[in-house]
């Protein structure tokens, strides 16, 4: 018995000897983060402003991987299986929360299938229209929207897109039933409403600062507590009278079930070191958004965030009765 344990402390020993070692020299090669929606949206923007400078940090390059599909569950369940040994990363934004709920017959399990490394920002959204549409301000927009329900139209970027869950808290609010158009990302969705060819849309700033800013759409309101600084005009959904209807889009970084904790560490590390510098600040500042603080850059905050963010979600998904299968 005597001789089982000491072989075995041995094993233990080599093994943590090894562990270790690897930590030490962790990163050697390429690492991919998978965004796992299409390249030019948001989330891949954000993705490719912190892949640069966690790279600098590293000494090894990031190179993002867009693997759109299935409301971002299939670049999801991608890292989910992927080799544990932190050279496949995952940026994901509220959907790895919404997805739990969204698809009753899911691949995995969002809160088991992976190590956490960090926060990396919150991504306020904003009610936008064409640019035409006849309201002129918020308030005027609920009055429009409740007589007009039933032609007005809204469009996402599809089921369990940030767009869509907006949309669903936007008609919850309101009591109106709209007619929702999903789209295949948030690209095309963006081109029929700056086409006029659907009438509003709640979508992340990252996406649509530049169109407003521009006037090519008719900006009614920010869905963050407090007036956003690039537009200090534009009113909040609280002052409007829907405090319910607060909502932002976090993005964390994952890592696949299993990595070494001394890799998780070094990478949520490099995330914080990254979301330090002070030209990450000024970028995500031009899209309305601001870098999480590094005491939410850490595995312990990520995963505290997405428990929440599942049980808030639970309730308002199956209240509203939409399934992603």
């Amino acid at each position: 018995m005597a001789l089982t344990k000491t072989v075995a402390g041995i094993a233990a020993g080599t093994l943590l000897t090894a562990s270790t070692a690897f930590a030490q020299t962790y990163p050697e090669r390429q690492i991919t983060m998978v965004v796992p929606f299409s390249a030019g949206g948001p989330t891949d923007t954000v993705g490719r402003l912190i892949a640069e400078k966690m790279s600098a940090d590293l000494g090894q390059q990031i190179i993002v991987e867009n693997v759109g599909g299935a409301g971002g569950t299939l670049g999801a369940g991608n890292v989910a299986a992927a080799e544990a040994d932190g050279y496949t990363i995952l940026l994901h934004h509220i959907g790895m929360a919404t997805s739990a709920t969204l698809y009753r017959n899911l691949a995995y399990n969002p809160l088991e299938a992976f190590d956490y490394v960090g926060l990396v920002t919150e991504v306020p959204m904003t009610i936008v229209a064409r640019k035409d549409l006849e309201p002129a301000d918020f308030a005027s927009l609920v009055t429009y929207v409740k007589e007009n329900a039933d032609t007005i139209t809204m469009a996402n970027a599809g089921i369990g897109a940030a767009s869509h869950l907006c949309g669903m808290l936007f008609m919850q609010a309101l009591e109106a039933p709209i007619v929702t158009v999903p789209y295949k990302g948030t690209g095309p969705a963006m081109t029929e409403l700056l086409g006029g060819q659907i009438d509003i849309m709640c979508d992340q700033t990252t996406n649509t600062t530049e169109q407003i800013k521009g006037g090519t759409i008719k900006a009614y309101a920010v869905t963050s507590p407090a007036r956003l600084d690039i537009f200090p005009d534009l009113p909040t959904v609280s002052e409007g009278g829907f405090p319910g209807l607060e909502v932002s889009v976090w993005h964390g970084l994952y890592a696949p079930k299993g990595t070494p904790a001394e890799v998780t560490a070094r990478l949520s590390q490099s995330l914080q070191t990254a979301l330090a510098d002070p030209e990450i600040a000024a970028k995500l500042g031009e899209l309305g958004t601001a870098p999480s603080p590094a005491a939410d850059a850490t595995p312990d905050a990520l995963k505290a965030k997405l428990e929440a963010e599942i049980a808030r979600w639970k309730p308002i998904i199956e209240t509203a009765g939409v399934y992603a299968d």
